[in-house]
């Protein structure tokens, strides 16, 4: 292949055909220059399909939806796709984030052109994929052309990222600033409690896990007494730079990467970006690597904490759709929940308030019709909510019951002890 070609963001789209699939780079990554010149441009285009992990940006997919000129395939649903899924203007896929680049790979989902954001080619020809290596790697291997945004604004990270301009097809100049997010913004009294729990949990040199929103920012918040903590973990967003600074995030008892902040993407704030940017303390490495059970088992005291929608009364976790509504994706959750219950004295925690914004139990009887089983009772070993916490590995079905109704919101604990006494009581 020959160097890039740079053409303009509307010459990007000659190159996309009627039904196409194009892989968007996803999360802070999301190459808003090339996505609106499609919608802006490519109006005589039908049934194109986008296929990301996430997206992030104020681009509102709604008036290309309608008229056909774009359909969504998602594989996490993100704020911008979740119109489009919800409304049947698209679709989701369920599958663990370690395995979305097999389907790659072993084309399975092959793809016709990937939309990708990058840092300008260094003295030597190489890009950055930045702040998003996650699957976007295997994406630019697999896709018959490559059109990038030559971005100055993304951090040239460590790791897995680097691109040769050998394999990128087309080049479209696309200044922009990285879409911020800061969860801190949104922990509320009980997530800090939750985080307290949590926190009780962690010993000194473990290695952490954290998923993604507010209750994760509030558990970093409350491990500033903790020493020598390491990340292995999918993602990462602001509150860990704040331990990185402090020492307490020293990585230096990890089994794998001694040193480094392992992940395969991250989401914060301008700061975080410049923290990460030409840092070789940071790693962004494949979720097919960083998610790969076998690499997270061979950390001692692996502490996975990911949230949930809700949580039956036997601990199964919907953590992707409210009923039958889609809401997010599986993600990397059951990679790390399973991943830290191999670990040696590893915990497996789900962290989730105990009720919703309108004051409905996040603890319940039974699923919603329709919710999906992100993580099955068999892996979940501890539950916490701003109540406390509730162990259940090797708990029978109804001493589960008990632990988990101790920690729901005491308005709901009468309901449900009254349906845990129908399904689990044992008679003669």
């Amino acid at each position: 292949m020959s160097d890039p070609k740079y053409i303009s963001a509307e010459q990007s789209i000659e190159l996309v055909q009627n039904g196409n699939r194009v892989f968007l780079h996803g999360s802070a990554c999301t190459p808003l220059v090339l996505l609106k010149a499609l919608l802006d441009h490519g109006q005589h285009l039908n049934d194109v399909e986008l296929m990301s992990i996430s997206a992030l940006g104020d681009i509102d997919l709604t008036e290309a939806l309608h008229r056909g000129q774009i359909k969504v395939n998602s594989l996490f649903v993100s704020k911008m796709t979740r119109y489009a899924v919800q409304n049947g203007y698209g679709d989701y896929i369920p599958v663990f984030l370690s395995e979305i680049s097999r389907l790659f790979e072993k084309g399975i989902l092959p793809l016709d052109l990937a939309f990708i954001q990058v840092s300008p080619p260094d003295k030597h020809g190489y890009c950055s994929l930045g702040v998003s290596v996650d699957v976007a790697k295997s994406a630019v291997k697999h896709a018959k052309i490559t059109v990038a945004q030559v971005n100055p604004n993304m951090p040239r990270t460590h790791g897995d990222g680097m691109i040769h301009i050998s394999q990128i097809n087309y080049f479209v100049e696309g200044n922009q600033e990285l879409p911020e997010v800061d969860y801190r913004t949104c922990i509320t009294a009980e997530d800090t409690l939750i985080g307290t729990y949590c926190a009780s949990l962690i010993d000194d040199r473990s290695t952490l896990q954290l998923g993604i929103g507010a209750i994760p920012d509030a558990v970093l918040q409350c491990l500033h007494n903790h020493k020598d903590l390491g990340i292995h973990t999918e993602m990462f967003s602001n509150s860990v730079i704040d331990l990185v600074e402090k020492g307490i995030i020293s990585n230096r008892f990890k089994a794998k990467h001694k040193g480094k902040v392992v992940a395969s993407f991250a989401i914060g704030t301008k700061r975080l970006y410049d923290f990460v940017d030409d840092n070789p303390a940071f790693g962004f490495l494949e979720a097919s690597y960083v998610n790969d059970t076998k690499v997270i088992r061979v950390h001692p005291n692996l502490v996975a904490i990911n949230s949930a929608i809700e949580v039956d009364l036997t601990g199964q976790v919907c953590a992707d759709s409210i009923g039958s509504l889609q809401y997010s994706g599986v993600g990397g959750q059951m990679d790390f929940i399973r991943g830290a219950g191999l670990s040696e004295n590893g915990k497996p925690i789900i962290a989730l308030r105990s009720t919703t914004g309108s004051g409905n139990s996040k603890i319940v009887p039974f699923l919603k019709e329709g919710a999906g089983v992100v993580s099955t009772r068999a892996h979940i070993h501890y539950v916490v909510t701003e109540y406390g916490i509730a162990y259940l590995y090797g708990k029978n079905l109804r001493q589960r019951a008990e632990a988990l109704i101790e920690i729901a919101h005491p308005d709901h604990r009468e309901s449900l002890s009254e349906a845990a006494f129908a399904r689990f009581e044992v008679r003669g």
